[in-house]
């Protein structure tokens, strides 16, 4: 994303009405900064967090993305100085080992140890937790976010962290009353926001806390291996804080205005909520987004790998697609799978084309105002996404070379030179063709009755010059559909799509035919109606 643009008061009066879901979200935070006496000079804190206990996933990305709109709103509105902090808990005790990484039985020796003590299986950082921090990095940094990037490590060890820690001891028994009414009788005689790091082990310890002491700012608990009485600091990285006690503690340390969560954080984003306020400050503005599910509606997960990842969506499609994805409909649960792609490319290009007839006003609007940091650029393109997904599957398309053939044709004029984008989006369709479309590719004969419908569709379309429109091409089809009294003449689309494309759906098929020329479309015809349709590809 670019760099904010300064302060734009005319712009500001119209955002204070805009309702696209970042202007609300930002203007939410200006009325509890509002409520609030402090220093208008004092940067305005968004953080989003990342658990780093197996490989990001596009959702993390998504709540990066979301974040980076709101705050670019709330610049957009107030002038005023923000930073942007991920923040990672690579302190955390590695659970259990994650699905879809190598060497699991080397992992598994290293159960409870922090990410950032645990040996990286792909061999190439210096620690499981590094690896995943890295990942993370290079998604954010591959779409040019303004980030600062913290480490729970780094802040625990380093001593950043330890006047905070020092403040959840001095009110521990407020957080204990806090945090023991939700939890069941087992957990309540064991509970403690303090997880010592063992000495000994090196692993995060779940053991009850003994006794503490604020005046020394140490805890004490028994060894459960020796039995032998500890007593620790808490500061100095000695210690860790559970997780709701720590969410709530990085808060106040930080001074953070602003964090989104997912819907299944509710409980948890209340509890921190009353635990930054017996620490004496005020609970951040909160957003909860509703998950992504994978193509069977389960939620998507960092240890299974189910859903997409942000490489695998960037191999077919635009990562202003990607942003787009993530910035409609923020509380609605969406499907998040490889079918999605083609579709939301289409969709990013289509606001993108509105952008010239918007005013001001309507601009605010526009997903890709807000998507490009309210610096979209005007682009068209003569051919649709979907499109040349489904010229690339006509074609059997092996290269970009075989599409251009058809466009160039198509669209006089029209090159890799002058249309940068539209080249782009040909690479993502013969990729996602030769992947995700041909292994799945099946060509259904067509009945005797269909043979009767595709001739009268052979005769009117052999009749039309070839300079005729895609909507003129379009009004014959629809009318041989009607005219063989299809009941509904989706039927007759479908029809189209299942034999001369091999598929269920599909585009238009005026535009098709332009796009793929008549001569050609007839030859494709010809071909359904001798049965050999996708013979040679099969092979």
């Amino acid at each position: 994303m670019t760099k904010l643009p300064p302060f734009n008061e005319e712009i500001a009066n119209l955002a204070e009405e805009a309702k696209a879901w970042p202007f609300a979200e930002a203007r939410n935070l200006i009325d509890r900064l509002n409520s609030q006496s402090r220093n208008s000079e004092e940067l305005v804190t968004f953080e989003t967090g990342y658990g780093p206990s197996g490989l990001p996933h596009i959702g993390t990305f998504g709540e990066v993305v979301r974040t980076s709109m709101v705050r670019h709103a709330f610049e957009v509105l107030t002038g005023k100085k923000t930073r942007l902090v991920c923040f990672s808990d690579d302190m955390d005790g590695l659970r259990k080992v994650p699905d879809n990484v190598p060497n699991q039985e080397e992992l598994s020796h290293f159960l409870e140890k922090p990410l950032t003590q645990v040996p990286d299986p792909f061999g190439t950082h210096s620690s499981f937790g590094a690896h995943n921090n890295a990942r993370l990095k290079a998604f954010l940094d591959s779409f040019g976010f303004e980030y600062e990037f913290l480490s729970a490590t780094e802040l625990y060890q380093s001593g950043k962290f330890d006047t905070a820690l020092l403040d959840v001891l001095n009110n521990y028994e407020k957080i204990i009353n806090i945090i023991l009414p939700t939890l069941g009788a087992d957990r309540q005689a064991t509970y403690s926001p303090f997880l010592p790091i063992c000495p000994n082990s090196g692993k995060v310890l779940q053991v009850p806390v003994t006794a503490h002491d604020k005046q020394a700012g140490t805890i004490s608990y028994l060894d459960p291996v020796t039995g032998d009485q500890m007593t620790t600091p808490v500061t100095g990285g000695k210690c860790k804080l559970q997780w709701k006690a720590d969410w709530a503690m990085r808060w106040h340390a930080l001074g953070v205005d602003y964090e989104m969560s997912g819907k299944d954080l509710i409980d948890s984003v209340t509890l921190s909520s009353k635990i930054v306020r017996a620490l004496g400050s005020t609970p951040p503005t909160s957003f909860s987004y509703e998950l992504f599910l994978d193509q069977n509606g389960e939620k998507i997960s960092k240890s299974k790998g189910n859903g997409l990842s942000v490489e695998e969506w960037l191999t077919y499609g635009s990562p202003e697609s990607l942003s787009l994805f993530m910035y409609a409909q923020p509380k609605r649960a969406k499907r998040l799978f490889f079918d999605i792609i083609p579709k939301t490319v289409d969709e990013y290009y289509t606001h993108l084309g509105k952008i010239a007839e918007c005013d001001d006003a309507s601009l605010l609007e526009n997903p890709t105002w807000h998507i490009h940091s309210g610096k979209p650029v005007v682009t068209t393109l003569p051919v649709s996404f979907s499109l040349l997904l489904n010229l690339a599957g006509v074609c059997s398309a092996e290269d970009n070379a075989v599409i251009w053939s058809y466009v160039g044709k198509y669209a006089p004029g029209v090159s890799a030179q002058t249309h940068p984008q539209l080249d782009r989006l040909i690479s993502y369709a013969v990729r996602f063709y030769q992947d995700r479309v041909r292994p799945e590719k099946s060509y259904r004969l067509a009945s005797a009755v269909e043979k009767i419908h595709l001739n009268q569709l052979k005769d009117v379309l052999s009749a039309l010059p070839e300079t005729a429109s895609a909507e003129d091409i379009q009004n014959q089809v629809y009318a041989v559909g009607k005219q063989a009294e299809y009941e509904n003449l989706r039927e007759w689309f479908s029809c189209l799509y299942q034999i001369l494309l091999g598929q269920t759906q599909g585009p238009r098929m005026g535009s098709f035919f332009k796009l793929y020329g008549l001569q050609s479309s007839l030859s494709l015809i010809e071909d359904a109606l001798n049965d050999t349709l996708g013979q040679t590809e099969a092979k």
